[in-house]
């Protein structure tokens, strides 16, 4: 599935992480929580003519390989789907407004009497 395409023989860190781009193998280190991201240097020129069918990478020998890209993602079941047929619906006929009860206007409070004097 993959083959190894330079050999290279780079001395891996566990503290960086490695890719390859068309002008050589880069490394940066690995983010880390309360750090600011790191900038990439390169390490060393491949010289290839890079691929776009092909994922490249630094394998665990420190060489460059390279492995077939999956494209398109995963494949899926063929599965035959009958449309499914809704029956048309019909205009639901309109159902006469229910009246509502009108509220009568609200009676006013008796006036209070005045109150009697003490003598």
């Amino acid at each position: 599935m993959r083959e190894k395409v330079a050999k290279l023989g780079i001395k891996r860190d566990l503290d960086y992480l490695y890719f390859v781009k068309p002008d050589g193998v880069y490394r940066v280190g690995r983010k880390k929580a309360g750090q600011p991201k790191g900038k990439q240097e390169k390490v060393s020129d491949h010289g290839l003519a890079l691929d776009t069918a092909f994922v490249y990478f630094l394998d665990k020998d420190g060489d460059v390989g390279r492995s077939t890209r999956a494209v398109g993602g995963q494949k899926r079941k063929k599965t035959v789907r009958k449309a499914a047929k809704k029956p048309a619906k019909k205009a639901a006929a309109k159902k006469p407004a229910k009246k509502t009860a009108t509220k009568k206007p609200a009676k006013k409070a008796a006036a209070k009497k005045p109150a009697k004097k003490k003598r």
